[in-house]
């Protein structure tokens, strides 16, 4: 069981929560077996009714956290009708968690640009050949659409389908929870106040 305590210097680090996110993230990376930036996000429907599903964190910094998406997908239809999400990182390995919590805005181009051109070959294919969420009437179409897609740009650059992108949540809210023997767990909260974040501790 992790021992480590939260400490008032990781209330006041640099007077703001990435330092101590970027902590536990490296600490993830080197534990965690698969995915250490795994998330799971969660978006709500047209009536309200929660979604969730696993994500992968593609960036961060002081401004809020980047992932990567169809747009013409169920999350992302749910994102760009709310513009709100919540996603939460499970560290097993650490026993540690961390949920955040905000509205959302689009990346730039250039950065979805950037981000797509950085990524395998066949997943940008699969960006192309995949219609993501709808139904799919058999393997084989979307093994067809692959084909076709990987033929058409054999050569040269793959561009980026015009339904791809990416949001960046913009935190209002970033808890970190760390397990303690009892269940008497750490909790350390870091909610925006303008330009600054204020900071307590809950109850487990």
């Amino acid at each position: 069981m992790n021992e480590t305590v939260l400490t008032s210097d990781d209330f006041t680090q640099s007077g703001e929560p990435f330092a101590l996110f970027g902590k536990w993230l490296g600490e993830a990376g080197k534990s965690e077996t698969n995915d250490p930036n795994a998330m799971a996000l969660a978006t709500v429907d047209e009536t309200g009714l929660p979604d969730v599903r696993m994500v992968l964190l593609k960036g961060y910094d002081q401004h809020g956290f980047v992932f990567y998406t169809n747009f013409e997908s169920n999350k992302g239809l749910e994102l760009l009708s709310s513009m709100k999400a919540a996603v939460c990182f499970h560290w097993k390995s650490l026993r540690r968690q961390v949920r955040v919590r905000g509205p959302v805005e689009k990346v730039t181009d250039a950065e979805a640009d950037a981000y797509f051109k950085s990524r395998p070959r066949g997943s940008r294919i699969g960006a192309w050949a995949s219609k993501q969420s709808r139904p799919l009437e058999s393997r084989y179409a979307l093994e067809k659409a692959v084909a076709e897609y990987t033929a058409k740009y054999a050569i040269g650059e793959i561009p980026r389908p015009p339904y791809w992108s990416g949001f960046r949540i913009l935190p209002q809210r970033i808890e970190f929870w760390q397990d303690k023997p009892f269940r008497l767990h750490d909790r350390l909260v870091f909610t925006r106040a303008g330009d600054k974040w204020e900071t307590e501790r809950l109850y487990p």
